[in-house]
């Protein structure tokens, strides 16, 4: 077989490789940063400044420090840039707003359309699931028995979403459930009211998987609730 000729990347295409291996490298810092800001409850507290504010008057509605303005600054900055807030730098002082994506971290929102995914984030970026993805290099190197676990059971010795998870921690079991039932709940909302002709003649619906589902919205329907193993 003939050997194949190595093709050398020119300079400019090394260059961007190396800003593309730099973005890839810090991207965990985006998800933390989106942690950071939902726990400080920034997306409530500019909704509660009219949907719209400047970075000192975000620092007192928060209660920080004034020292930490410059560093809510990069915080924001960097969470604008990922598309997860919304700015607005055509005047003289900068303003940071909500998008779509930052209302849905939105607490206390009386509305129809509106769930709060609060804890969809914590439990994605919670300890126990950045420690198993830390671990995918010892997951994939040990020969496990089949069925093979998943790298987070592998390391926690319980499945996620699952009965037995609140054996490892109740708080991140309940955090969990909450959060995948915040996303059940806006998808099915979405569902029933965009697509409500589709259910026309229904007379059953099954609600597969645990939380309290989305039974709103379907009042002459019967809904039973399904609750297999996930093996997550």
């Amino acid at each position: 077989m003939a050997s194949q000729t190595m093709v050398v990347p020119s300079d400019a295409e090394l260059l961007q490789a190396q800003a593309d291996l730099w973005r890839h490298s810090l991207y965990y810092l985006t998800s933390m940063a989106l942690k950071c800001a939902v726990e400080l409850h920034i997306p409530t507290a500019i909704h509660n400044l009219g949907g719209a504010t400047t970075l000192p008057d975000l620092v007192t509605s928060l209660s920080l420090p004034p020292s930490k303005l410059p560093f809510l600054r990069r915080l924001m900055r960097l969470l604008v840039t990922s598309g997860i807030f919304a700015s607005d730098s055509n005047t003289e002082v900068e303003t940071y707003r909500l998008n779509p994506l930052s209302w849905l971290m939105v607490e206390g929102v009386e509305a129809d359309d509106h769930t709060y995914q609060r804890c969809f984030v914590l439990g994605t970026v919670s300890r126990h699931c950045v420690e198993a993805a830390m671990s995918l290099v010892d997951w994939f190197k040990k020969d496990l028995a089949s069925p093979l676990p998943s790298p987070f059971e592998e390391l926690h010795g319980v499945p996620l979403l699952d009965e037995k998870t609140a054996q490892l921690d109740e708080e991140l079991d309940a955090i969990v459930k909450e959060g995948v039932a915040a996303h059940d709940n806006l998808t099915m909302g979405t569902i029933i009211r965009e697509c409500h002709d589709v259910f026309k003649g229904v007379q059953t619906l099954t609600d597969c998987c645990g939380g309290e589902g989305y039974h709103e919205g379907l009042p002459s329907h019967e809904v039973h609730c399904a609750r297999p193993a996930t093996g997550y």
